[in-house]
């Protein structure tokens, strides 16, 4: 074997390509572009310079030189998105004012975006939660997550767990997995800020289109979401157009041990995995009821626990399962599930039903939907995975856009897979990583033949031709308008 530098037409990262397809085609790259208009020096369209440094996101970078790097094989494909330089700049001018239209050319992208996943074979991906589908409700899952820093950064602070760095606030669809809304902030915000919450809502909001199909919202919180202000702006936010309805964690305090002691045995019904079956029995050495034939159970607690001030249609549900080992042994257990073996958790509601779906008002359906959201925790991790998990600037004014870039480079990722690899049995939700190593990453020749570009990827790649069907999906999409 001979080794040479000879080589010309390689393209490292090929795939990237269909991330700019997708961009262009639902026409965010044109939207962006008209946020910040032309160019001045570079002649360069920061609609591009964004689209493509959201692409490199996706694909792995972490910071503006990777970016820089990985988007230099891709002059000859869809042309240059500038250097590093460039692409700071376009973040440093990127203020309050700059930050709104750029929310809404995602929106109005995103529009496009579910009227194309609507036309689709299959339509829209309506979620199955305990054995239902939920044809029409737009699931919006809020959570907060901490992002380390290991140097000093603006409004880097101390964490509530002990480390060092950002405890943003965002809000995901659990349809899709889209991140909505990313809210960064400072290490020391509190976990339950309602003002935090209030604002993460309302970009949320604003972020899915405002249509007949999309008007049915349940959104859910984990006990971070339990204020009083949090929970009356989100009854506020229903209107003759719109339903929102939510699930919210609560805290198990001696008002809620006593409710629970006063309930009877016999109206705690069996626990229900996601599927709508009753959940297998476990044991830890010991059984946790008479039986020992179920896993947990569910009861109404409405009406046992009345607290002045919270609105009158809520609903208290409470579970009970075995106690954990780790959690007996951590001294996570109160006098009362000592006594009893059982471990407590309430959600908080103001569903009565679903409409069209049946049985949705059951306390043991309404804890199979409140439990789905630890989903949002999946939505978490691959936006951390996706440039979320590490600020590249001290600055807060770059940090802020970042953010802003690492949810379009989260949504292009899943845009690309709902519109081009929806059929494939692996890609179709496939993780971050598995779409850079079998997708992004791979390289090809960039070839030129009858006045067209021609970017061939290994024959003998298991995944060239999904790769290839996924090119003519993007291109046959219709024209935005």
């Amino acid at each position: 074997m001979e080794l040479t530098g000879d080589g010309k037409g390689l393209v490292a990262n090929a795939g990237v390509v269909l991330l700019c397809k997708t961009a262009d085609a639902v026409g965010l790259t044109e939207r962006i572009g008209e946020v910040f208009g032309p160019g001045r020096v570079e002649r360069i369209c920061r609609g591009a310079v964004l689209v493509g440094a959201a692409s490199a996101i996706a694909a792995g970078a972490r910071n503006l030189s990777q970016v820089e790097r990985m988007l230099a094989h891709h002059t000859g494909t869809f042309g240059a998105c500038g250097s590093d330089s460039t692409l700071w700049r376009t973040l440093d001018s990127v203020d309050e004012r700059v930050l709104k239209r750029l929310s809404r050319a995602r929106a109005r992208s995103r529009r496009t975006l579910w009227r194309m996943l609507a036309a689709r074979p299959g339509g829209f991906p309506w979620l199955q939660v305990g054995g239902k589908r939920l044809d029409g409700w737009v699931v919006v899952d809020l959570d907060a997550t901490i992002v380390g820093c290991h140097s000093r950064k603006q409004n880097a602070t101390g964490t509530y767990k002990g480390g060092f760095g950002h405890h943003h606030l965002g809000g995901w669809i659990a349809n899709t997995g889209e991140a909505l809304s990313i809210l960064p902030r400072p290490g020391n915000a509190g976990s339950n800020t309602a003002t935090d919450h209030v604002t993460v809502l309302g970009e949320v909001l604003a972020q899915i289109p405002d249509e007949g199909r999309h008007s049915k919202l349940p959104v859910r919180i984990d006990g971070a979401g339990a204020s009083h202000d949090t929970i009356g702006h989100l009854e506020r936010l229903s209107t003759t157009r719109r339903r929102v309805a939510w699930t919210i964690g609560w805290t198990v305090t001696k008002l809620e041990e006593t409710a629970i002691k006063a309930l009877p045995e016999h109206v705690w019904a069996p626990y229900l995995d996601q599927d709508g079956t009753i959940a297998p029995p476990i044991h830890y050495g010991e059984a946790h009821d008479e039986t020992g034939s179920e896993y947990g159970h569910v009861a109404e607690l409405t009406g046992l626990a009345k607290r002045p001030g919270w609105p009158a249609a809520m609903r208290l549900i409470v579970r009970r399962v075995p106690i954990a080992p780790r959690d007996r042994a951590a001294g996570k257990v109160t006098a009362l599930e000592k006594a009893t073996g059982w471990k407590y958790a309430i959600t908080a509601t103001n569903i009565a039903r679903m409409q069209g779906i049946p049985g949705s008002g059951h306390p043991q359906w309404l804890d199979v939907l409140h439990r789905h959201h630890a989903v949002v925790e999946d939505h978490v991790r691959a936006s951390k995975t996706t440039g979320l998990g590490l600020l590249p600037s001290a600055s807060w004014r770059i940090n802020t856009a970042w953010v802003l870039l690492t949810g379009i480079a989260r949504d292009l990722d899943i845009w690309t897979r709902l519109l081009a690899f929806n059929d494939h049995p692996l890609l179709a939700k496939a993780e971050p990583a598995t779409m850079r190593e079998l997708v992004y990453h791979l390289p090809a020749r960039l070839a030129h033949h009858a006045r067209r570009k021609w970017l061939r990827f290994n024959r003998n790649h298991p995944h060239t031709h999904a790769i290839a069907t996924a090119w003519h999906r993007l291109q046959a999409l219709p024209a935005v308008t």
